[in-house]
Parts: C-alpha cells; sequence; structure tokens
C-alpha cells in the first residue's frame, strides 16, 4: 500500500476525512534544511510515486497549508533539493525548516490498480466472503511488514486485518466496499 496519506483526523469525524466542503491534502514530504546559498531546501519524500512531484505544481507547505509553485526538484541520494518560486536565498528559505509538503489530492490521478490512498480505504464497508457485514475501517496503523486495518465492528468491537492478499480478497473504491477472509486463530 502506499505511504502517501492524509493527516486530517476531525473530531466527531471517525472516517478521518475533512469536514465536507474541505479540499483533501495528500502529504508528500517533509522539509528538513536549508542548502546552499541560492534559495534550495533538502525534502525527504514520503510517497511512493515521487516521479509526480514535479516543477511547476502548486504545493503546500506548513500546518496552515500555504500555496507555493515549485520552482525546480532534483534527486540527491534518497532525498531530493527543491526550490521555491519567489525564494532565492537561504535565509528566505530557513522558515520552511522541518515543515510538511502537501499537495491537493484533486491534482494527483488515481493509484495504478490494486492500489488505494488511505483516504479512500478509511470508511470503507466491509463483509466476508459469505456477505455478512463485519464492519467499517476507522483507521489504517502503517507497520513495518504491511498496513493492518483497524474494523470498527457494529457491536463496537475493534478487529484487525493485516492488508495481504491472503485476507484482503477485494477492494472497490467505486462502491466503498471490502470483502475479506477472516483469519482463523488456534
Amino acid at each position: 500500500m502506499s505511504k502517501v496519506g492524509v493527516n486530517l483526523k476531525q473530531e466527531k469525524n471517525l472516517s478521518g476525512s475533512p469536514q465536507s466542503g474541505e479540499p483533501v491534502y495528500l502529504t508528500v514530504g517533509k522539509i528538513r534544511r536549508p542548502h546552499g546559498v541560492k534559495g534550495e531546501v533538502v525534502m525527504e519524500m514520503i510517497t511512493d510515486f515521487p516521479q509526480r512531484i514535479t516543477a511547476g505544481i502548486q504545493i503546500h507547505i506548513g500546518p496552515k497549508k500555504q500555496a507555493y509553485k515549485l520552482a525546480s526538484i532534483r534527486p540527491t541520494g534518497e532525498l531530493y533539493l527543491i526550490s521555491i518560486e519567489g525564494f532565492t536565498d537561504c535565509d528566505a528559505v530557513s522558515v520552511f525548516r522541518n515543515q510538511w509538503v502537501y499537495v491537493p489530492a484533486s491534482t494527483i490521478g488515481p493509484l495504478p490498480d490494486g492500489l488505494f490512498y488511505h483516504r479512500e480505504v478509511i470508511g470503507m464497508q466491509v463483509a466476508d466472503e459469505q456477505g455478512n457485514s463485519i464492519g467499517i475501517v476507522r483507521e489504517i496503523l502503517v507497520t513495518g511488514a504491511n498496513d493492518v486495518y483497524v474494523v470498527e465492528a457494529e457491536d463496537g468491537s475493534e478487529i484487525l486485518l493485516p492488508a495481504i492478499k491472503s485476507v484482503i480478497l477485494m477492494m472497490d473504491r467505486d462502491t466503498g466496499r471490502m470483502v475479506v477472509r477472516l483469519q482463523e486463530w488456534d
């Protein structure tokens, strides 16, 4: 599953989605520090698709998600050097240190078949192979091996489902449904 995600959990809105009418942003990176004297900054990418982050796109930085135009981007080892339009020296870009970088979800296309954004999975109705309702995905735990879907059952209990092919049999973003094979525990 993709590392791309949205941290917009709202009180009384368990799906993790923004309130109705608010734009959805995807977190794509974190600015670490200025680099050199010409206004570049070091950015750590946290998206599985860094090729989608290109010069000329609009990015949003910080908790207020202030909009800026990405002037340039280039890889340097495992990190990226970026420059932001209108910022031409190291002192000016120092305000971005340790800030998250977002892009509007509406500007990023769909993922390849079989991959889902976390925002698409949260809120999905979950059923077993026989069609019996199990509950609703309320949270996703990101682990080293695979994601784990936290499903709230109808009785309020939680069921943990590893996001692996032997458990998650089908996911449909159009209907918001997921079919799973529950694990048998001895």
